[in-house]
């Protein structure tokens, strides 16, 4: 069912922007550029986007082969953002990823911007909102993703290690919410 939706765009995009926390990810960002030379803002992006389109559209149908309802995911992937939120705003590290021997692909594009936090997001939003909406807060997302990639070193030097700080447990407090909604409007669904 296609129906554009502004304030849907707008939520699911503060949403995606929340999760993939790209600003708050640019300290790796410079790490990742200083470990590894140059990184290759366009591929990142680009496989990024297609990494989150492509779940969103076949990510329920996997779902359902392996026996699971968008209800149950979405009630677990509330929990993974509550996670995500509190790694945010208490500034611990729960999740921890390999090492990476190269940038752009892996860890960039997946799983720094494209990870299991960002695909739980997909398909809990997709059981409250218009996928044409979503697709359309994916590729707004890509877009401001790529811009930050291009100009992080610029960003770093502006908002100084506080200002990122600042910006991350902000977001992070405004995930923690997404998550507990998420959990409220889809936690009914198992008991069905």
């Amino acid at each position: 069912m296609m129906q554009f939706d502004l304030k849907e765009i707008i939520t699911v995009g503060m949403v995606l922007f929340a999760v993939i926390d790209i600003v708050g990810s640019i300290p790796i960002i410079a790490d990742l550029r200083n470990k590894h030379g140059h990184i290759e803002s366009e591929k990142a992006s680009l496989v990024a986007g297609l990494i989150m389109l492509v779940f969103l559209f076949i990510g329920e149908d996997f779902l359902s082969i392996i026996g699971i309802d968008v209800s149950s995911f979405a009630v677990a992937g509330s929990f993974v953002l509550f996670f995500i939120a509190l790694e945010m705003i208490l500034g611990i590290r729960i999740y921890r990823d390999e090492e990476a021997s190269s940038a752009s692909i892996v860890p960039l594009a997946f799983p720094l911007i494209a990870g299991a936090g960002t695909m739980t997001t997909l398909l809990s939003l997709r059981s409250q909102f218009h996928t044409i909406n979503i697709v359309i807060a994916i590729v707004l997302n890509i877009i401001l993703v790529y811009i930050v990639l291009k100009l992080s070193a610029k960003i770093e030097k502006i908002l100084g290690k506080d200002g990122l700080g600042v910006i991350r447990k902000a977001f992070g407090v405004v995930l923690l919410a997404i998550a507990v909604k998420l959990f409220a409007a889809n936690v009914k669904g198992l008991f069905v």
